[in-house]
């Protein structure tokens, strides 16, 4: 079989222009896919280089949204530093951007401005609230569209006790996937007519589509969990789903597990009596084999309950080449995700390790837009650049 070397979207410029997560999502997908991602990145730094153990300038979380990109530092409040961007974004294809509106404008970078020195620019704009409304200047990162869609208040409806937020930034993850989505189309477009498109997603429109929780509230039903449920078993907790009551059906009616509830009993009694009696026959199997083939047998989805590294230990993920381990950029290796695209007939995945403060300054601008070595742009003030020594 011939080796996958071509990437959808090779030959696509991508200026990112976007922090912390939404929007470096968007842009990682799209490294993955083969575009050139150019990170845009200001001296003081995106903050998700500091969110968790730094090492070599580096972190996990930074990494992982930002692998494969090249990096330029632009200084924006330096009077030579809009004007770089200004020109690179004239000879992009896409353009991300997560700053609260009007920001870009007060640097003349705005979409109006953009479009027109590239009218086949598709920009992406990725805010809290929408680029227009009443409440499109707050600022917003993902816990605050959690609490306004309702993410937040469902702890006390599930027994959890007390508002806290999710574990993870579910309103940046699917803000980035539907960014995706909405270039991806707006490109289809531009193919055809040659016009680009502006992009205005708002992260509370993102997480309302991906969440028909909140529509189910607005017609009074309370929010409930999904159906999985997790028991104590031999070799580790496991999770079922399907809800209690298929998961009986199926011990019961298939493997012919015994009920342990009188037929006069109440519906409450009967449901404790089985519980308890699935409860004790998931702890007493000889072995995790065992007791795996037996809901196997009984036709029931189960999933092993991994913590942190045990992640990695996934036969579907190792088998998949889902995790990869890349330069650390500190002499080591780190391991790192893969994006979930594989195609039949077309390469996809992380390209390299994250990149330094500035490390691609001369590279970018030299190919981007053609300067030469001498170039006096190239040792321009608002360029910075930041290694690790």
């Amino acid at each position: 079989m011939k080796p996958m070397t071509a990437r959808p979207l090779a030959g696509l410029r991508v200026l990112d222009l976007s922090r912390v997560f939404a929007g470096p999502v968007a842009g990682r997908i799209l490294s993955d896919l083969g575009a050139d991602v150019v990170k845009v990145e200001p001296p003081d730094e995106d903050l998700s280089r500091v969110f968790g153990l730094r090492s070599g300038g580096m972190t996990a979380y930074f990494m992982q949204q930002n692998a494969g990109k090249r990096n330029v530092c632009v200084d924006l409040n330096h009077p030579e530093g809009p004007s770089i961007v200004a020109e690179l974004a004239a000879v992009a294809d896409v353009v991300i951007e997560n700053f609260r509106p009007r920001v870009l404008a007060s640097f003349g970078l705005d979409w109006p401005a953009l479009s027109g020195r590239n009218p086949r620019l598709v920009m992406v704009s990725i805010t809290g609230f929408g680029q227009n409304g009443p409440e499109s200047e707050r600022a917003a990162f993902a816990s605050i569209a959690h609490a306004e869609m309702g993410l937040i208040a469902r702890g006390p409806e599930l027994g959890v006790g007390g508002l806290h937020d999710l574990t993870f930034s579910a309103a940046d993850v699917l803000s980035g996937l539907h960014a995706v989505i909405g270039l991806l189309a707006a490109l289809r477009s531009r193919d055809i007519t040659g016009a680009g498109q502006h992009l205005d997603l708002a992260m509370l429109d993102a997480v309302g589509f991906s969440d028909d929780a909140v529509v189910y509230n607005l017609d009074g039903i309370p929010a409930t969990g999904l159906n999985g449920e997790v028991w104590d078993a031999v070799g580790g907790p496991i999770c079922l789903a399907g809800g209690f009551k298929w998961v009986w059906h199926q011990l019961h009616d298939v493997i012919g597990v015994a009920d342990p509830s009188p037929l006069d009993a109440d519906v409450a009694t009967k449901i404790r009596l089985r519980r308890e009696t699935t409860s004790a026959l998931f702890r007493s199997m000889p072995d995790r084999s065992t007791l795996i083939a037996m809901l196997e047998k009984a036709k029931l989805a189960w999933g092993n309950v991994r913590h942190g590294a045990d992640v990695f230990e996934s036969p579907t993920l190792q088998a998949r080449n889902s995790v990869v381990t890349i330069d650390d950029r500190n002499g080591g290796t780190r391991p790192i995700f893969q994006s979930p695209y594989r195609y039949s007939d077309m390469a996809s995945g992380v390209t390299g390790p994250a990149r330094h403060l500035g490390e691609d300054n001369v590279s970018v601008l030299t190919e981007w837009l053609g300067l030469a070595t001498g170039d006096g742009r190239l040792q321009s003030g608002a360029l910075r650049t930041r290694l690790p020594k």
